[in-house]
């Protein structure tokens, strides 16, 4: 076999050059630990609207470590079964299981301020690299790694032992932490929840850290940080853009059927203030989830090519359709929630505040709720209960 120390130096030294990779233990892992033995039995390569299977076997060995040590995500499951030693040729598929991006994997490590001593939950093994980077620091005694997927657990546990981390890699609903080896002193989740789950809250200990992607999109999702308290409640802040695939358990259903028959029926209709291409880009889509939780955004295409954009909160029985008008927008709403009334409120009320970044949102962690803010702003505050 080809040794990648070659590789995994020229991947730490990249990561250290874009200031992502700084502690001393963190690089040491990095050149340590061999990234490709993560990737059994292959990837898929995303080619458009197809997937092309490569495995270690049917590749040169230096092209594979080149992809392997490249810093990217690299997918390992199409469609919560299939990998890429089981296809033929190019497929079709939706991803469900990756190896993130070796700067984003650092990047969320060194923000969980390891120490020695420190227990840590994470959620969502996957490969297991990220897994074997923090036992680099922890020991594999001190990190629980829990994962949905039977098969992706095992494999991620097979290449553990063959690095030497026979860490505690469990299958099961990572939504519920693993409440038999709490406390925990951190909490990382390497996939996007709707919101902070409160058993992670009272599963780490006073002055914890839990570091989790919340949103429900693909996009326009954040990466929320925040520090456990005395009295199981969590504060902190969304400290940048972050994109994870959907825990398994909160990932939408694409909406089916004919969306027309959905909006044959609205309430009212008028111009809409602020163009829904607005939730195309990553803050303003943001909010928007903060402002209509539970709603999903839908492109499509009219016959004559026009565009148009939707709207829908199934659960509500609600939706919006936005027509293009001349230079403007028409919306159509219906239902029992004004999704576009509340999402354009928000919308206006950030625009006057000078368009904060996804920096300036806080968050609180309850029992009860989810409280997201913007400080200085009365307008923009939303309180999610939980239900």
């Amino acid at each position: 076999m080809t040794d990648s120390a070659r590789e995994r130096r020229r991947m730490t030294a990249l990561l250290t050059s874009k200031g992502v990779l700084t502690s001393p233990w963190l690089r040491e892992a990095v050149e340590t630990v061999p990234r490709e033995l993560f990737l059994q039995p292959g990837v898929f390569l995303d080619e458009g609207r197809i997937w092309r299977p490569v495995t270690p076997l049917d590749t040169d060995p230096h092209e594979w470590l080149e992809l392997a040590y490249s810093v990217g995500t690299l997918t390992t499951q199409l469609d919560g079964h299939l990998t890429a030693d089981r296809a033929a040729g190019p497929v079709e598929g939706v991803p469900t299981s990756s190896s993130t991006d070796p700067a984003t994997v650092v990047g969320m490590i060194e923000l969980l301020d390891l120490a020695a001593e420190h227990r840590v939950l994470e959620i969502g093994t996957g490969t297991g690299y990220s897994t074997a980077l923090m036992c680099h620091r922890v020991g594999e005694d001190n990190v629980t790694t829990v994962e949905v997927d039977p098969q992706v657990a095992a494999r991620a546990d097979a290449a553990l032992e063959a690095v030497g981390c026979s860490t505690w890699t469990m299958t099961g609903d990572g939504l519920l932490g693993h409440p038999p080896r709490a406390p925990y002193d951190r909490v990382i989740a390497t996939c996007a929840v709707r919101r902070v789950p409160h058993t992670w809250v009272r599963q780490t200990k006073p002055g914890g850290i839990i570091l989790s992607t919340v949103g429900a999109w693909p996009w326009g999702t954040g990466l929320a940080k925040v520090t456990v308290g005395d009295d199981e409640t969590a504060n902190g802040a969304i400290i940048g853009p972050s994109s994870f695939m959907q825990a398994r358990a909160q990932a939408l259903t694409p909406l089916a059927g004919d969306l027309s028959a959905r909006t044959a029926y609205a309430d009212g209709e008028r111009p809409a203030l602020v163009s829904p291409f607005a939730l195309e880009e990553w803050m303003p889509a943001f909010l928007a989830q903060l402002a209509a939780p539970g709603a999903q955004f839908v492109r499509a295409t009219r016959s004559d090519g026009a565009p148009l954009r939707y709207l829908f909160d199934p659960a509500r029985e609600s939706f919006a359709e936005f027509c293009a008008d001349g230079d403007g927008w028409t919306v159509r709403q219906g239902g029992p929630a004004s999704l576009w009334d509340d999402v354009e409120r928000a919308l206006i009320a950030w625009q006057d505040e000078g368009s904060p970044g996804i920096e300036a949102v806080r968050l609180r962690v309850t029992d009860r709720s989810h409280v997201y803010w913007i400080d200085g702003s009365p307008s923009l505050r939303w309180e999610h209960r939980l239900t």
